[in-house]
């Protein structure tokens, strides 16, 4: 009798209210790290790989909306309803420098070469600050036609998209001009809106639908219904041939890219999921939840003997190296041993 897979995830623990945003790194020659955004008001830094906490950002006054790190990971930015972006040391935890706002702010991402922060929320105005000259006033880019949920960079910095609260579709403008070259249709609010790592495609996510846009030529490439309200969605990075996403049923499904068929369903929050990312190699995704957990899933679930994992496509693969010997060789900030074995148990416990 073959035996049941189960997928066991790391729970981080930590955030005592709603996890909202999470971030992953790329990978830098200190390995990979994930910052979670939470209406706790305090963003935390975890190890990306074992989802070991490394640190907590203290000096918002209110719910963090939006995180990010900069290409090297080595600044953080956190948008929040103080009416304020803070960007922050992410090696110190220092707060370098705070950006002040006339309300909340819902969105906050880095340019690709480091130099520029966008922000965006409920004033409808997209921002550029310019991290070489902090003290200068920001660019403001042409008004939005709503209040800004998300934001993000594409086309080497040429390009920023934008998605509003309280209206359908993502508007695409050029940063030189300050104005929209393109608004991709949608029905519902966009909630999530990621450009995929090797730039090819726009993933967003609007009411129950999951879309994938071309991001060079604007067109809709695939439309998936998904069983539920979907509020954020992730594609592989690696490979994109598969995407994960969260919403109010709780549960974190993977599907695949070029089907939209469902190829797994974890279950184990208790709360409605915010937020989905993969990991930056597209071996774990990490997902965030009402519940105020953030759960790190390996993409070929384990199997209950530990050593061997399964791929998407049902294939065996043996896993070269344990969790231990990995977290190892990884340098940087490592928390107690204690703590590591115990959000292990943990995690182990809530998942059984």
């Amino acid at each position: 009798m073959e035996k049941k897979k189960v997928a066991v995830p790391l729970v981080c623990h930590g955030h005592s209210r709603p996890v909202v945003d999470l971030f992953y790194s790329p990978v830098t020659p200190d390995g990979f790290f994930l910052i979670s955004a939470s209406k706790d008001s305090s963003p935390m830094l975890r190890n990306g790989e074992t989802g070991d906490w490394i640190g907590t950002f203290e000096g918002h006054k209110g719910a963090v909306w939006s995180c990010c790190l900069d290409t090297s990971a080595l600044r953080a930015a956190t948008a929040s309803a103080d009416f304020s972006t803070k960007v922050w040391d992410a090696l110190t935890g220092d707060e370098l420098h705070s950006f002040e706002h006339k309300h909340i702010v819902r969105a906050c991402a880095f340019s690709e070469d480091t130099h520029l922060l966008l922000t965006g929320g409920v004033e409808k105005i997209l921002r550029i600050y310019d991290m070489n000259r902090p003290d200068a006033p920001p660019r403001e880019v042409d008004k939005s036609p709503g209040s800004v949920r998300t934001v993000a960079w594409l086309h080497s910095d040429q390009t920023i998209l934008s998605s509003c609260t309280d209206m359908g579709g993502v508007r695409l403008w050029d940063v030189r001009s300050g104005k929209i070259v393109q608004t991709l249709e949608t029905k519902s609010s966009v909630t999530s809106a990621e450009v995929s790592q090797d730039g090819r495609y726009i993933t967003t996510a609007d009411g129950s639908t999951v879309k994938f846009w071309d991001a060079n030529y604007y067109g809709l490439v695939k439309s998936y219904d998904m069983p539920c309200t979907v509020e954020s969605v992730s594609l592989e990075p690696k490979y994109g041939n598969k995407f994960v996403a969260g919403g109010e049923d709780m549960w974190v499904r993977v599907f695949d890219f070029h089907t939209g068929n469902e190829i797994a369903c974890n279950k184990g929050h208790h709360g409605p999921v915010h937020c989905v990312r993969f990991s930056p190699g597209g071996e774990s995704y990490a997902s965030g939840s009402e519940d105020g957990t953030i759960r790190i899933w390996q993409t070929g679930p384990l199997t209950l003997d530990d050593s061997e994992t399964v791929s998407a496509n049902g294939s065996v693969d043996k896993v070269k190296e344990t969790a231990d010997e990995v977290s190892r060789k990884i340098e940087g900030f490592q928390i107690a041993d204690e703590g590591k074995s115990k959000e292990k148990d943990e995690a182990v416990e809530e998942s059984s």
